[in-house]
């Protein structure tokens, strides 16, 4: 599942993004990032076989999702992968430059080695910026979770008038939950994510790392595969 769709800061910047409250979407830029992965010298996100990929596919996977939910489908994709520092046979950093056919260009930072736990995702409008900061989580390390919406101005001089909120409760696995029953008890329709979106969620992972030649001709990844 992907709860950070169901995160309140996120639903947030989702309403002024697709309201176009401050224009049209112009690129994102995000970084998520831990110093390990949990038990990175036993567990069994080490290995390949059992994971499939490493930090991307266990944790950037989600700042991936929300790059979907707020741009839609990329089309161009340039990567480095690598497994450089923690020498695992799964990634411990990937960086993606992607676009949208409309000319939406994100970019994407997903670490293992980034000391300091950070969760951010700029969005840039064309009459504003929507900045996501910190994320609630059940290890407390990301910091708080807030939303800075910018107000550009042609007179601002690069000091734009400025709102912050900041969110005290996590309600993303509750909400999710509820959805999920009320699916399946009262036929209610999926409003933050189904089954084909998750695939294409993983899918665009996939195709981040073959993006990469060298990681795709080290892994034998196949990116014509159906």
């Amino acid at each position: 599942g992907f709860n950070h769709r169901y995160h309140d800061s996120v639903r947030d910047a989702l309403r002024i993004v697709k309201n176009q409250e401050l224009g049209s979407l112009i690129s994102m830029r995000g970084v998520y990032g831990k110093s390990t992965m949990i038990g990175f010298d036993s567990d069994w996100r080490t290995k390949r076989a059992m994971a499939g990929g490493g930090i991307l596919l266990d944790q950037g996977i989600h700042m991936v999702d929300l790059m979907r939910l707020f741009a839609g489908e990329f089309v161009d994709i340039y990567s480095f992968v690598s497994n450089n520092y923690w020498h695992h046979d799964v990634e411990d950093n990937a960086y993606a430059l992607m676009r949208t056919a409309d000319g939406v260009i994100a970019m994407l930072h997903s670490s293992a080695t980034q000391w300091r736990h950070r969760f951010e995702l700029d969005i840039t409008l064309s009459r504003g910026m929507v900045i996501l900061s910190g994320i609630l989580s059940g290890s407390k390390s990301y910091g708080a979770e807030t939303i800075l919406v910018a107000y550009a101005d042609e007179n601002d001089a690069g000091d734009p008038r400025e709102m912050t909120m900041r969110y005290n409760q996590d309600n993303s696995w509750w909400d999710e939950i509820c959805d999920f029953a009320d699916a399946i008890m009262n036929g209610a329709p999926i409003r933050d994510g189904s089954s084909s979106e998750a695939f294409e969620t993983m899918r665009l992972v996939y195709r981040i790392y073959c993006a990469d030649q060298e990681w795709k001709d080290r892994y034998g990844l196949d990116d014509k595969a159906p």
